[in-house]
């Protein structure tokens, strides 16, 4: 079958998934034949992406989130004015009418959405009849028995709709969850494992003494610095995804500031001895399969619900901020990784075969 992939580009989850399957496919006889790609003007696709995905990527406006004044909290106020902006919904309306085409162009089996907005949207707009599959973590949220998102009022109210409508145009919805769950048939969600590449899952993991850390948003890098400044005997080693950010703190010392690098990326979470990380779900799924303990920090609500989960499935702790000396006395206790979440993320192929490539 030939398959066409609708990514969102904002951070690294939505990239690293699509990279999963992609191998997964192919491994099975399958065609990739393009990639479609959402993102804001200010975010730059990483290189280890254009380099592994092996098809076409075209590139196109999407919505995105704007942070608060600190660069630490998604503000769903600055995030609601940018994208309504009339500058913003023609490039919007462009950016539909370049997904339309590339879709008439590829002529695809079946379009795979790994939750770009635009795409579904697309989709229903023109009446496109090739079937979609959409894939997130983010489907879960309106799965009738998942436990957490209730209750967080508006913020946690939008971002379920916004998962709605993300959903808009697919057939089916394959919510990925850290553990296994019944699926929700009324909704069309079936619950499956993460996807993970297959450079996440080997390697020899050890302990090399060093805390990882990785933020999509730069504005806690000074708070990381500052501590690192009066803790000496500790190292962090910190990936940024906005690589301005990590320049205009050059490394010193025990801190070091790294642009987002996959393959150095990938090493640092098989050898560090903790993670801390704003609890986006494929980054603290890599540290929950090599046994790593995580500081949670969320910068909005859909990163807490994520932490919350996370937390709940054994991952580590829950702060508001770098709390490093939090985190530094938690990585003295035991920590004894759970083998039945490897065993989940192991039976990804199998499953992901089984739901995506019936005609």
């Amino acid at each position: 079958m030939r398959y066409l992939f609708a990514i969102q580009g904002e951070g690294r989850g939505h990239l690293t998934q699509a990279l999963s399957l992609a191998g997964i496919l192919r491994r099975n006889g399958h065609e990739v034949v393009g990639i479609l790609v959402g993102r804001s003007p200010e975010r730059r696709l990483p290189d280890f992406f254009f380099e592994r995905i092996g098809a076409p990527v075209t590139e196109f406006e999407a919505p995105r989130f704007a942070f608060d004044r600190c660069n630490r909290s998604v503000s769903m106020f600055r995030t609601l004015l940018a994208n309504a902006a009339p500058r913003r919904i023609k490039a919007f309306d462009r950016s539909m009418q370049l997904i339309r085409r590339r879709i008439e162009e590829l002529q695809p089996d079946r379009i795979v959405n790994f939750y770009e907005l635009l795409t579904g949207l697309t989709v229903r707009r023109f009446a496109i009849r090739i079937p979609m599959t959409g894939i997130a973590h983010q489907f879960l949220l309106n799965h009738i028995l998942y436990p957490y998102g209730r209750g967080t009022g508006i913020q946690g109210f939008l971002l379920r709709l916004h998962a709605r409508m993300t959903a808009s145009g697919c057939s089916e919805l394959l919510a990925l969850s850290f553990r296994p769950m019944a699926d929700d048939f009324q909704r069309h969600i079936h619950v499956v494992p993460p996807l993970l590449r297959r450079e996440a899952l080997i390697g020899r993991t050890a302990n090399e003494g060093f805390i990882l850390g990785y933020m999509v948003n730069n504005g806690f890098a000074g708070e990381v610095r500052n501590w690192c400044a009066h803790h000496p005997q500790h190292s962090v080693e910190l990936f940024c995804d906005r690589p301005d950010g990590c320049r205009n703190q050059p490394p010193e010392g025990n801190l070091h500031l790294h642009r987002l690098d996959d393959r150095l990326f990938l090493d640092a979470m098989r050898n560090c001895r903790g993670y801390v990380t704003t609890a986006g779900f494929e980054s603290v799924c890599e540290a929950l399969y090599h046994g790593k303990p995580m500081l949670l920090v969320p910068a909005h609500i859909e990163q807490r619900i994520n932490a919350a989960d996370a937390a709940a499935a054994g991952a580590g702790i829950v702060a508001r901020g770098f709390d490093l000396d939090r985190f530094v006395g938690y990585l003295a206790r035991p920590n004894t990784p759970d083998p039945g979440f490897r065993r989940w993320v192991d039976s990804a192929e199998t499953c992901f075969l089984q739901l995506l490539t019936q005609a």
